[in-house]
């Protein structure tokens, strides 16, 4: 084992007993489980906000984006796919000639 790993492990042993201690009050651990959600709520608020802000300029909300995203990496695949198609058709035909 590396330095490195060591070192995580120490970094992990002494995030999870602050953890611990942190949550080990029951107010302080209610409080903390609120904040989040407070910030899961502001998130998802912020989202919505800039959806409204993308429509309201006429641009194509973030989850357009995304699928247009995967609908390129299938394109690519399969434009792979049949490059290697044309690519082993080209061979066949050139040993055919031969």
């Amino acid at each position: 084992m590396g330095i490195r790993d060591d070192l995580k492990k120490q970094a992990l042993g002494l995030s999870s007993m602050a953890m611990e201690k942190l949550m080990a009050d029951e107010k302080r651990a209610l409080a903390v489980a609120q904040a989040i959600g407070r910030v899961q709520r502001g998130k998802q608020a912020l989202d919505r906000g800039q959806e409204e802000v993308m429509k309201a300029l006429h641009f194509a909300p973030k989850g357009d984006f995304k699928a247009v995203g995967k609908q390129l990496a299938g394109l690519k695949r399969r434009l792979r796919e049949l490059d290697a198609k044309l690519e082993s058709l080209s061979e066949e035909s050139s040993q055919k000639m031969r």
